[in-house]
């Protein structure tokens, strides 16, 4: 049988190298890459093309969310399993709307692990038990179908959602438009134009509406300015 090809995303070393080892153990498995920020597994995963990709949510540069909805809107063969250290209703809400095939706590074993990569490419959904009970509950609640549509009500395009994070984070206009190969003049746009719409007057508001709204998590290292 073919191996699974697996693209491993997770800004952690220590965290990348445990998942590799872990899951060289398992013959059906290959881990055919590793990125370290979200935009990276977006552009890895373009390249390799590979049937799983198991994706931390805080992730800097391009949270796990939003790179799984480029890639699940590029790839919808690739299948994409997400790795967080909270099991919050919010994530739980927005891993279901944009198509993630499962959602694991990091605490999980390495056998839930592989488990969960042989099951979503059967076509299966795959969650840790202490999120399972969630994910049912949400599918009895039908005006929270669709989560992330809920949560975007702000009415922030992907284009908007990857400023507010790149701006949470700390960087300065000219890193971000370096990152998303823009000019720095249309940085300011954007940064002014969320800033209206959402009634922010300064980086430290958007820094924490960023957080709350799970655009990154708090556990990620941010600078408020």
């Amino acid at each position: 049988m073919k191996a699974i090809r697996t693209l491993l995303a997770d800004d952690h070393t220590i965290v990348r190298e445990g998942l590799r080892a872990l899951l060289l153990a398992d013959s059906g498995i290959e881990v055919v890459g590793e990125a370290v920020n979200g935009r990276e597994a977006v552009d890895l995963a373009m390249s390799l093309r590979p049937d799983v990709v198991v994706m931390d949510i805080a992730m800097p540069q391009l949270n796990g969310l939003e790179a799984t909805s480029k890639i699940r809107a590029a790839l919808p063969g690739t299948k994409v399993i997400i790795l967080s250290a909270h099991s919050d209703d919010a994530y739980i809400d927005r891993v279901i709307a944009i198509g993630a095939s499962g959602f694991l706590i990091k605490q999980t074993s390495a056998q839930i692990l592989a488990r969960a990569i042989h099951e979503v490419m059967e076509g299966k959904t795959f969650y840790s038990p202490q999120v399972s009970k969630r994910v049912r509950e949400h599918y009895q609640r039908p005006e929270k179908a669709g989560g992330l549509l809920v949560r975007k009500a702000t009415g922030l395009t992907s284009r908007e959602l990857e400023v507010i994070q790149l701006v949470a984070e700390g960087q300065a206009n000219k890193q971000v438009a370096n990152e998303l190969k823009i000019s720095i003049k249309t940085v300011e746009k954007h940064r002014q134009h969320l800033m209206d719409k959402l009634n922010i007057h300064d980086t430290a508001g958007l820094t924490r509406y960023a957080i709350a709204q799970g655009i990154i998590e708090s556990s990620v290292q941010v600078t408020i300015v």
